[in-house]
């Protein structure tokens, strides 16, 4: 129970199907009204790619996590929290949070729902449900929490999808977001060699799903390993600022397993928008958000405000 109210909530839309999956069964609202803000080529780009990496252990969730999730504590999700996680892929951030909330709603619009089924097992806890942001099956105001992590930017339109993605989020309740930043926080040449690499994504991301995964996994090898190993290197020798300021450092303590999985997500999507903190503000701000606190430490930007 959270405020009173049982969980799960009920669906306002029918289904246009239902899947029987490994743990549960899984609703299917993705062509329940007509949807313009999305790229179908994306969301099939991702349901392949959760289906490619959904292996992750409670570990590695919870290194990946702690860096996404600083900014929110106790007083923002806890035992009586009904959350909505807008966007989950693999399911990993829906893990993180099973033993912190009330209940969690898992959304995806791709295959990826079939990923998180598997990594997130049988639980009570969870329901894992088919819908864009524009179908999701509840009512505005439903939930405590809400979550977008790393999706946002990959929609049209970013700020109208912000607003949707709000609205679901009762008054006083809070609504986090992590959104891919337009360096503005970086010199010269971190920029330059972020431009070169948006060059290779944009051939990358239009080759056929085979070829792109396979290229993926040499860019995980040539482009990220020669940053990561000298970052790690720098810190083994006592330099760990100056092996903080490295692109990808923020790797040096992930598996190649996430590496590899990192790279076909930044090499291998077509869509993608950048913002600056002060624009990723603003649109919270029009969203209806305020208190708003942005984490300070990779990854840039991550946010949480509170629905006024």
């Amino acid at each position: 129970m959270t405020n009173g109210k049982a969980l799960p909530a009920d669906y306002n839309l029918t289904p246009t199907n239902k899947y029987t999956s490994r743990n549960r069964e899984i609703a299917d609202f993705t062509h329940s009204k007509e949807d313009a803000n999305i790229d179908m080529d994306v969301v099939k780009s991702f349901g392949e790619e959760w289906n490619k990496f959904h292996e992750f252990s409670k570990k590695t969730i919870d290194l990946i996590c702690r860096e996404y999730f600083d900014i929110i504590d106790e007083s923002i999700v806890n035992k009586d929290t009904y959350m909505i996680d807008i966007g989950c892929g693999s399911g990993r951030w829906s893990e993180y949070f099973l033993d912190k909330a009330a209940f969690i709603e898992a959304v995806d619009p791709s295959d990826a729902v079939f990923a998180a089924d598997k990594l997130l097992g049988k639980s009570d806890k969870l329901r894992i449900t088919r819908a864009s942001i524009n179908t999701l099956p509840w009512p505005d105001e439903t939930f405590d929490f809400g979550m977008s992590v790393g999706v946002l930017h990959h929609i049209p339109d970013t700020r109208l999808a912000l607003e949707e993605c709000v609205k679901k989020i009762k008054k006083g309740g809070h609504f986090y977001v992590y959104i891919y930043y337009k360096l503005d926080n970086r010199g010269i040449l971190f920029k330059s060699l972020f431009y070169c690499s948006d060059i290779i994504r944009r051939v990358v991301s239009k080759m056929p799903s085979f070829l792109k995964k396979g290229i993926c996994d040499i860019l995980a090898v040539v482009a990220y390993m020669p940053f990561i190993l000298l970052s790690r290197l720098l810190k083994w020798v006592g330099l760990k600022k100056l092996s903080q300021m490295l692109p990808l450092s923020a790797y040096a303590n992930k598996s190649f397993y996430v590496i590899r999985n990192d790279s076909l997500d930044r090499f291998g999507t077509k869509l993608e928008h950048r913002f600056t903190k002060a624009e990723i503000e603003s649109m919270m701000k029009e969203a209806g958000l305020t208190n708003i606190r942005f984490g300070n430490d990779s990854a840039f930007w991550h946010a949480v405000g509170q629905r006024s």
